[in-house]
């Protein structure tokens, strides 16, 4: 009973307990106590959040005073006799209101939220036109490009920091590179290779080609040069035309073949196009996997984004192969072992999962759930503050913000949307430079 994970489970009981009891307190009209619950409630809660933000235990010292005025509160609820049966049927009553309240609400602010975060500026896409048609105007820009590119020994020397950026986002791809090289301590070690798709290739190549980030070595691919990429070795391509294009776009899932697509790196840092860097990341390539393949950022706070929020645990597969409290991790920065990932056929245990998902039965949409389950027991927890999650989407805490190395703006308000969160735009705002022409031609701001 004194054991750690004890003290945490008791909390967690107690809280849950304690949530039902302030609905009934609430039918019944008893705002005051009521109200002592939730106070309480937030009390344990804080609780817990500090512990699992330190990564220490909670010990029995620290948390006798919350557990013991919670079971007083809880003993004080069952004292009031409420008629349980009554109380179940208005309780089932009411969650089933709730979540046809919820879902309705959910699905129209998916719908809206999503037309919102897939709408391409009119600055981005005059930047596109500009630079594919100065692409293909200027044969002499074409040639000393590639000639550049050839003649590169950087793009596989294994003694250098090499990041991959999978995008079709000019702006925010530059925003990632720029962000990387004022914060590194030496750009001249760092190597970019991008990837992107044949429709913004030109464009691509074009901005990365004449323009300079202190030194930085910037590769550009489209993925439709790669031979190996076909229906019959990847599975997602045969769902592509069933899916929703944004979490199924080959983009998104070419981070489950990054040995393929670099066979000559040991090693690589894998970004998201919606971070910006504000640490060095030098280190990151010195950190011990201890024989991992995916080094990432835990995000299981409390009980929230562990395994069993992303899966279907009603499925037997998902049941009989992972523990639904495993703690989840982000993708967005992650640095990966690419010898050990081509030793234990990685790729291959994503395609097993693929496969069995056809129907859609493990779990619904993204990368992130067969990333969970490709790269259970293969994943090595960072330290927090090499990735800081939920400037697209929420508050951040400003001291975490101020600490992190990467700020990623997962969620869909993109700082070069409208719908962006105007606190956290200046973060990222910071490293495009406005003075550019081809960003004052196109109104890009």
């Amino acid at each position: 009973m004194l054991s750690p994970n004890s003290v945490t489970r008791q909390l967690s009981d107690q809280i849950s307990l304690a949530k039902a009891f302030v609905v009934i307190a609430k039918e019944s009209n008893n705002l005051q106590f009521a109200w002592e619950l939730s106070a309480q409630i937030r009390n344990s809660q804080v609780l817990l959040s500090s512990a699992a933000t330190r990564r220490v235990p909670l010990t029995t010292r620290e948390s006798d005073t919350a557990i013991r005025d919670m079971a007083l509160l809880l003993f004080q609820g069952q004292q009031l006799h409420y008629d349980s049966a009554t109380m179940i049927m208005k309780l089932k009553a009411k969650i089933q209101a709730l979540e046809e309240q919820m879902s309705s609400v959910t699905e129209k602010s998916s719908k809206y939220g999503q037309i919102a975060a897939e709408e391409v500026p009119k600055g981005l896409y005059c930047i596109g036109i500009r630079l594919t048609t100065e692409w293909f105007r200027n044969l002499s820009l074409q040639r000393k490009i590639k000639e550049r590119m050839q003649m590169e020994a950087k793009l596989k020397d294994n003694s250098l920091n090499h990041f991959c950026v999978f995008s079709d986002n000019i702006v925010a791809t530059s925003v990632v590179i720029n962000s990387t090289s004022i914060s590194s301590k030496n750009p001249d070690r760092v190597v970019f290779h991008i990837v992107t798709d044949e429709i913004n290739y030109a464009a691509m190549t074009a901005w990365f080609g004449t323009n300079q980030f202190k030194g930085v070595t910037v590769e550009v691919q489209k993925f439709e040069d790669f031979k190996w990429l076909n229906a019959s070795y990847v599975p997602v391509l045969k769902q592509l035309q069933f899916r929703n294009p944004k979490y199924l776009s080959m983009l998104n899932h070419l981070r489950f073949y990054i040995p393929e697509v670099f066979p000559a790196l040991k090693k690589i840092v894998f970004l998201d196009d919606d971070v910006v860097v504000q640490k060095d990341l030098s280190a990151l390539f010195s950190i011990d996997l201890n024989g991992n393949v995916n080094g990432a950022v835990e995000t299981c706070m409390e009980t929230f984004h562990r395994y069993h929020k992303y899966l279907n645990y009603s499925h037997p597969l998902i049941r009989e192969h992972f523990d639904p409290d495993a703690c989840g991790w982000a993708f967005g920065m992650n640095v990966f072992d690419l010898v050990e990932w081509r030793k234990r056929n990685v790729t291959s245990i994503y395609h097993y999962w693929q496969e069995k998902n056809v129907d859609r039965t493990l779990w619904k949409l993204g990368t992130l759930p067969p990333g969970l389950l490709t790269f259970y027991g293969l994943t090595e927890p960072l330290d927090p503050t090499w990735h800081v999650l939920g400037l697209g989407y929420t508050n951040v805490d400003p001291h975490l913000i101020e600490k992190g190395a990467v700020l990623h703006f997962n969620g869909n308000s993109k700082p070069w949307l409208k719908i962006g969160m105007e606190k956290y735009k200046p973060l990222w705002e910071k490293f495009v430079d406005y003075s550019h022409p081809l960003l004052q031609q196109c109104n890009f701001h």
